[in-house]
């Protein structure tokens, strides 16, 4: 099983790519693929046949982005961090690297 360090609603900085240095909030995980799909990030324009009385249109979906590119921002210096764990009151956090912050 696949456990990744960056989960749903984190705030993450795209490391690699076309859309390098762009943040955005994690919309979702694909843990068995190692992808997170991130808000604003990665769209791709796909295109839909008109089906009956609709006409066909371009619609802008968001594609998945590998979870090696991305790397989530410290809330306290705004900068990309790795993640680690941490025991605190008997409970593993999860830490930012980088300043110690316990993260959500």
């Amino acid at each position: 099983m696949n456990t990744l360090k960056i989960k749903k609603g984190d705030k993450v900085v795209v490391l690699t790519g076309k859309d390098k240095g762009k943040t955005g909030a994690v919309v979702r995980v694909l843990p068995k693929e190692n992808r997170v799909v991130v808000e604003g990030v990665a769209v791709a324009k796909r295109h839909l046949k008109g089906r009956g009385r609709q006409s066909g249109s371009i619609v802008e979906r968001p594609a998945s982005v590998h979870v090696s590119n991305v790397a989530l921002v410290d809330p306290d210096t705004k900068k990309a961090t790795r993640v680690g764990r941490k025991a605190v009151d008997g409970k593993n956090v999860r830490v930012a690297k980088k300043s110690g912050t316990v993260l959500k």
